[in-house]
């Protein structure tokens, strides 16, 4: 029972102190006023719902960007290690390169990028 009692300890310590801070921010909190509380644009009413649906148009550009996206964050760690890897890591990232490019065209030839 005694190599639970840090276990037992650490988990009192941290809802005590989970509820010591939601106790401040309760205690503390301003009321909220109505003007401020509204969506940007200077406090008008929102034209549509927050939840509302996005036209269709803007997921392949949702995907374009995602695919850019991915591209860094495999291109980061590339650059760490491509003086190591040599020509071969070069090729690779050529060929990686080359599938996304391949990507774009083929979202380009079906009018992704289009805007009307």
């Amino acid at each position: 029972m005694s190599s639970y009692l840090g276990l037992v300890s650490m988990s009192a310590l941290a809802l005590l102190g989970i509820g010591g801070v939601y106790l401040l921010a309760r205690t503390t909190a301003v009321a909220p006023d109505p003007v401020r509380s509204l969506p940007f644009l200077s406090g008008h009413d929102p034209a549509e719902h927050a939840l509302s649906r996005f036209h269709v148009r803007w997921y392949p550009v949702t995907l374009i960007f995602l695919a850019f996206d991915v591209e860094m964050l495999f291109m980061y760690p590339w650059a760490v290690v491509v003086a190591q890897m040599g020509a071969g890591a070069v090729i690779e990232m050529f060929v990686f390169l080359g599938v996304l490019l391949a990507g774009v065209a083929w979202a380009w030839r079906e009018g992704a990028l289009r805007w009307v």
